[in-house]
């Protein structure tokens, strides 16, 4: 139901030429925007995580010139690196005109959409905990580091794990 929603308010918001282009083309140009609508989502999701890295290096130099910098400062950022670039690269789903899995339909862009869109409560999840430990870098508080260090990392792991599974709301198993 949420597609047929996010769809609707897609073509409310079109002009006439797409209104036009949606009838001769058989829907062509709400699946454009809704594209477009997803890959500017997935362009804030990758910038939050740029900013993410910097802010992580910062954290990850002073725990090292503090001495209290461990192995999971260094993989947090490698995960932070993967999963941005999995964000940036992600299928945003076009498919050839002789592609054997099938074209891609308004709802399961809308579906990406919105399933992308859901995404987004992880990602500020993800910047609070790194934010919080950052206060606790700056204040010289290292009682709960590494703690926190592992609660950045599995954050981050379980949203990659997430963005995994995106591909298959394009094309759910069905026979």
């Amino acid at each position: 139901m949420a597609e047929k929603e996010t769809v609707e308010k897609v073509k409310d918001r079109q002009g006439m030429l797409a209104k036009i282009q949606n009838v001769l083309g058989s829907g062509y140009a709400t699946r454009e925007d809704l594209r477009e609508l997803d890959r500017k989502l997935r362009d804030l999701y990758y910038a939050d995580f740029k900013k993410l890295r910097r802010r992580w290096e910062e954290i990850y130099l002073v725990a090292l010139n503090a001495g209290k910098a461990t192995d999971d400062f260094k993989k947090v950022i490698q995960i932070i690196d993967r999963a941005a670039e999995k964000v940036n690269r992600a299928d945003y789903g076009y498919a050839g005109l002789m592609d054997r899995k099938g074209s891609i339909k308004e709802t399961e862009l809308a579906r990406i959409f919105n399933y992308d869109k859901a995404l987004s409560g992880e990602i500020e999840a993800i910047i609070n905990a790194v934010n919080d430990l950052y206060t606790d870098i700056q204040a010289e508080n290292w009682t709960e580091t590494a703690t926190k260090t592992k609660n950045v990392k599995s954050l981050i792991l379980s949203f990659e794990s997430k963005w995994d599974e995106r591909e298959k709301q394009f094309r759910p198993l069905e026979v």
